[in-house]
């Protein structure tokens, strides 16, 4: 690869990596031709883009970014598979279902919404995080079930008003 070539993949790196908030860092190496398609196919389903990388062009794309990466640049070793996703949690949820199937693929760290988790040993604490979605719809949730209370209450409520009015002035 030539020095030009280097500097246009630091350069459309450095641009994924401002423009997503989700990023995952993954060991992928053992698998097999196979595995690795059937990896990929799940990616593509889960709307997770993944790309193997050289650690060296990713370290200094993360050098260039303008976020604070924190320990993350310190796990590129070995094979890495790079994974970007809109919704936080679906490259964790992907690795865990794969994982079912086989040993790998190892999660090395993840970068989301400014946080730096380091480790497989997080990965439980990804696939709980909630989508933006879902956090939208247990606060719309939580917001509609006092109106849904009063309006039940009145509902219920008026019923036995007005029979308890009707009772009263036929006495």
């Amino acid at each position: 690869m030539t020095k030009e070539e280097k500097l246009n993949v630091i350069e459309d790196l450095t641009s994924q990596l401002a423009e997503n908030t989700t990023i995952y860092l993954a060991d992928i190496s053992g698998l097999n031709a196979v595995a690795t398609s059937d990896l990929r196919r799940a990616c593509f389903k889960a709307g997770v883009k993944l790309s193997v990388i050289k650690n060296t062009l990713l370290a200094k794309a993360m050098e260039a970014s303008d976020k604070d990466f924190g320990e993350l640049p310190g796990v590129l070793k070995g094979n890495t598979s790079l994974m970007f996703s809109d919704t936080s949690n679906a490259p964790a949820k992907l690795i865990k279902t794969f994982r079912k199937k086989s040993d790998k693929p190892l999660l090395k760290g993840a970068f989301i919404a400014e946080e730096v988790y380091i480790g497989d040993d997080q990965l439980d604490a990804l696939v709980s995080i909630k989508s933006k979605e879902e956090v939208i719809g247990d606060i719309i949730g939580l917001l509609q079930s006092p109106a849904k209370n009063v309006i039940s209450g009145l509902k219920s409520g008026g019923g036995k008003i007005a029979g308890i009015l009707k009772t009263l002035s036929e006495r």
